[in-house]
């Protein structure tokens, strides 16, 4: 039986305690108004976050989703700690829908039975590119089908987070590898 390391059975009471300290009550985070679950589905890397303890020095981010038959979705999220041929780690939260009407607020399980907020503010209507925030506004992820986006794309992207109140200064650029042209 694999144990679950003790920074892991953290994030959960981190993420709560984050959330406590906030001074300031926000208006609530917009969401986008209806995400089409299967096309949503699959491989985004992550373009840019204000990362987690955990993304602290992620290289090659990718979070990957797999809708199961019971409606919750297996997520797998894997990146290079320190390098692009750092040590390669994973996790593996599942993901619940909250909102079946918009299918954009979720709750990400990390540790029996925390459940972290998780809302899809955008995403393109060719569902090539998405943010990903929290209520909180503590941790935000700016992703992509593809390792690297226009530039005039990822400035939209940004001035969206800005406008839904994150404190840009926190956000940094995750460094991802062009994908090999075929």
């Amino acid at each position: 039986m694999k144990l679950l390391s003790p920074r892991l059975l953290l994030l959960p009471l981190v993420i709560i305690m984050l959330s406590a300290c906030q001074s300031a009550r926000l208006p609530p985070i917009a969401t986008a108004a209806h995400v089409d679950l299967p096309r949503f589905m699959g491989d985004w890397y992550v373009i840019a976050n204000i990362p987690t303890f955990i993304e602290k020095g992620a290289y090659g981010a990718v979070e990957s989703y797999r809708l199961d038959s019971d409606g919750t979705i297996d997520t797998t999220f894997t990146f290079n700690k320190g390098a692009f041929d750092g040590p390669r780690k994973r996790h593996n939260p599942r993901g619940f829908v909250f909102d079946r009407q918009s299918n954009a607020v979720w709750g990400m399980r990390f540790v029996w039975p925390i459940k972290a907020d998780y809302r899809i503010v955008f995403v393109s209507d060719d569902y090539s590119r998405t943010i990903i925030g929290r209520e909180a506004r503590d941790y935000v992820w700016i992703m992509a089908r593809t390792p690297v986006i226009a530039d005039a794309q990822y400035q939209e992207l940004l001035d969206l987070v800005k406008r839904e109140g994150y404190d840009m200064a926190k956000v940094q650029k995750v460094p991802q590898r062009s994908l090999p042209k075929p």
